[in-house]
């Protein structure tokens, strides 16, 4: 029996194209909530720009948060993981980005910043997705912080440059213009394991919905993963089921499917 809820939030819960939360979406939630069920968040985000969710919190239908990708999970005020990148890998990151001239966001706990952004970090941060202005910073002063998860800028070509300078992070990607990396291990597979100890929760007992690549590694993990319509083939791949795309109630329509809702 399912009792644990795991969602994306971008292209997940939130539409790309209204960047709102689809009605059909709110009612199943809510209607999974009274049944007693748990739900979790399960995002690249970091704390600081989760800024569209309001429809489900007001409603204090989330029960806990896996955020930046698996690195920092918390339930209300309270922290239950957290890890933060080797500082070494966070000086070759910026080293890195500042050689190519590219944008790099650094999140620490509290705190997110950017080293030198540009029309890109515009058109997706604050048009697309919305966020606030990020504060600007040197790369020298980011590297002398305890980061949690680096968003840089690059392609997946550079992305294969860097490797080899990051041997102890993962790298996912949920858009195409910037790839979010963590220490090794953090992903949302690691959040989901984190969340079920905390809530003596089976993993039997787990459901999981994504659409992006670093949504992959928790599709495969939990006892039944859900792919929205619209994802790639890869994420398809991943999920033991293929539900319709976000704008066409895809969670709700799994849910109904799988007798949630």
């Amino acid at each position: 029996m399912t009792k644990a809820l795991f969602f994306d939030i971008d292209g997940t819960l939130v539409s790309f194209k209204t960047h709102r939360i689809p009605s059909s979406t709110i009612e199943a939630l809510e209607t999974a909530h009274a049944k007693g069920l748990k739900i979790f968040i399960a995002t690249g985000r970091p704390k600081a720009i989760i800024n569209n969710l309001s429809e489900l919190q007001d409603r204090n239908l989330i029960d806990g948060y896996i955020t930046m990708n698996g690195a920092y999970c918390f339930v209300g005020e309270q922290v239950i993981y957290k890890s933060a990148i080797p500082q070494e890998e966070v000086k070759a990151m910026a080293a890195f980005c500042e050689k190519k001239g590219v944008p790099c966001i650094f999140v620490e706990e509290h705190h997110i910043s950017v080293c030198q952004p540009d029309d890109m970090v515009k058109k997706i941060f604050y048009d697309f997705l919305h966020v606030d202005v990020i504060p600007t910073i040197s790369f020298e002063e980011a590297t002398s912080k305890e980061i949690i998860q680096m968003t840089p800028f690059i392609t997946e070509e550079e992305e294969k440059e860097i490797c080899p300078s990051i041997p102890t992070c993962e790298i996912g990607r949920w858009y195409p213009a910037f790839a979010d990396i963590t220490a090794k291990g953090d992903t949302k597979q690691k959040g989901i394991d984190e969340i079920i100890r905390y809530f003596d929760i089976k993993l039997e007992e787990t459901m999981s919905f994504g659409d992006g690549g670093n949504d992959i590694s928790m599709l495969r993990h939990a006892a039944i993963g859900v792919a929205m319509g619209q994802a790639k083939e890869d994420v398809k791949a991943a999920a033991d089921y293929v539900t319709a795309p976000i704008d066409e109630d895809g969670i709700s329509k799994a849910m109904k499917h799988f007798g949630i809702i």
